[in-house]
């Protein structure tokens, strides 16, 4: 019941991430919502989610990670439920924020606590499997869940729906979630604290922007510089203070360091997937957002299957020759996918590309969640997990910007190229708006023109996706290379020291006091 309702809390957040974007066009013709606030409606989420994950992480490991769970949840929740009946879009934006706080407040106590209830690694990697599993579905499910109410309700619908399975997992977790925390904490680190949340707010605000004013702009590698001194200040001032954050000593050890690039690599590549795929079923096959989100099924079934099996895996095999065959199978589907992209292949090849994709995802983040977590003791598992939650989001952030500023350059070079002389300027610009928008406005130019258009558009966007999956593709085989050379295969010490011998009578709770300095008690309070 535990792992039940951590799960729960960790499937309500990832589900979150993805869920909203299908509503975006229904934003537009009910709150009249731009372009840029369309942008920010998925990116406050995200922003602040990233930028205080850190900071709740540590604060979970002092003062209680079931409390900080709990209310993280009902932040979450009011949030979601507050969105629905927003009549702005300055005021869903600052919902969608409120949101990113709760999910910063939620999501490192799932995995925290799965480390102190499950404390043998077989047992935890188990765990872990399954929550890298709920995770990778869930961001999957999110079109389709998304995609269905749209169909039956009206966009509101979509934060609605999140407020009751909030509410579930709450009670859930206040029911059967042990009380944990770090007993011998010292006082929170407050310069620690204010400077990773500045250092990764700047940080993820700039790559979020920089597709927009160019990665070369001066605001852009302003942001980048500014982020830079921000993570440098932070860094010197965990090395000398006496009661640090985050120990940065941890990246030292590259069962830490190197799991956390195969984790941000990962979600590089999966966020790019999801930004690519759902504009080619969306756009060029011309599927519905139900109907797009049920294509992507196999996605969401063999990420499961890859994260449960991983995690095994890797404790039988080594996380070094697990997490390097996922990389290879995602670079692998990247490939293949940029080499037969066209707008008559078949489903049946599309499905099984997005297994292989899907198997290698599990592959790689579960087993290196894994070796995150068995590389932190207990105390600091809080801090542990919002590091790994932080690469998620820092690489899933990066796959977008990067993959959608490659593609919509591309796009734009390739359609400029293959337009017929002679169109309007005004049929022009609209074309290089969108993809969407070039097959609206070819169906308005009469006869060969218009066909003309629309075959342009096509030709650009499959080559603006194929050039954008050879660069997805790269990163995940660059990836694979750094975990040959740099991520270990086995622990090379005890991730938790020696149990004392067993009693002659057993205790009636054998978890109730773990080791390193952890307080662990029952959901009902007892200790």
């Amino acid at each position: 019941m535990i792992l039940v309702a951590l799960l729960l809390a960790a499937f309500v957040i990832n589900l979150d991430t993805t869920i909203v974007n299908v509503a975006l066009p229904a934003l537009v013709r009910e709150l009249h919502a731009t372009t840029t606030q369309l942008q920010w409606v998925v990116d406050a989420y995200n922003l602040v989610f990233a930028a205080l994950l850190l900071t709740f992480g540590s604060l979970s490991d002092r003062f209680g990670r079931k409390g900080m769970l709990l209310a993280g949840l009902t932040v979450f929740g009011a949030a979601s439920l507050a969105g629905a009946f927003t009549t702005s879009p300055a005021q869903l934006i600052a919902a969608r924020a409120v949101m990113g706080l709760g999910a910063a407040m939620t999501f490192p106590a799932t995995l925290s606590l799965i480390s102190n209830v499950f404390t043998e690694r077989r047992e935890r990697a188990r765990a872990i499997g399954l929550w890298g599993a709920v995770g990778g579905v869930a961001i999957a499910l999110g079109p389709i869940v998304g995609g269905w109410l749209l169909e039956h309700f009206s966009w509101s619908s979509i934060f609605v729906a999140m407020a009751p399975v909030a509410a579930f997992a709450i009670a859930l977790v206040a029911v059967s979630a042990p009380r944990s925390r770090n007993r011998e904490a010292a006082p929170p680190d407050v310069p620690g604290l204010v400077l990773s949340a500045a250092a990764m707010a700047l940080l993820v605000f700039t790559v979020i922007e920089a597709p927009d004013y160019g990665w070369g702009s001066a605001r852009s590698i302003a942001g980048f510089a500014g982020g830079a001194v921000l993570l440098a200040a932070f860094i010197g001032w965990e090395r000398r203070t006496a009661h640090p954050m985050l120990d940065v000593r941890l990246f030292r050890n590259m069962r830490f360091s190197a799991a956390s690039g195969a984790v941000t690599v990962a979600f590089f590549t999966l966020f790019g997937f999801i930004f690519l795929m759902t504009q080619y079923f969306q756009s060029v096959r011309g599927y519905a957002p139900l109907s797009t989100g049920v294509r992507l099924l196999p996605v969401a079934l063999s990420v499961g299957i890859g994260s449960v099996a991983g995690t095994q895996l890797a404790v039988r095999f080594g996380t070094k020759l697990i997490v390097t065959l996922g990389l290879v199978a995602m670079a692998g589907f990247y490939v293949w996918a940029a080499v037969t992209a066209s707008v008559t292949l078949g489903y049946g090849i599309i499905a099984i590309q997005m297994v292989l994709y899907g198997l290698g995802m599990g592959l790689t983040s579960a087993p290196a969640t894994e070796s995150i977590m068995g590389a932190v003791s207990r105390r600091q598992a809080g801090v542990g997990s919002a590091v790994n939650d932080s690469t998620r989001l820092l690489g899933g952030t990066l796959g977008v910007a990067v993959i959608g500023s490659v593609y919509a350059s591309l796009y734009g070079s390739r359609l400029a190229a293959r337009l017929p002389s002679g169109l309007p300027t005004q049929v022009r610009d609209i074309a290089h708006q969108s993809l969407g928008a070039a097959y609206a406005v070819s169906a308005r130019v009469p006869g060969a023109a218009g066909r003309a258009v629309h075959d342009a558009a096509t030709n650009a966007f499959l080559h603006g996706l194929s050039i954008g999956c050879l660069v997805a593709g790269g990163v995940a085989g660059a990836g694979a290379v750094l975990a040959v050379f740099f991520l270990p295969a086995h622990p090379t010490l005890p991730a938790q020291p020696p149990r004392p011998a067993a009693p002659a009578v057993p205790p009636a709770r054998p978890s109730a006091e773990p080791a390193d300095g952890e307080r662990l008690s029952s959901g009902l309070g007892g200790h």
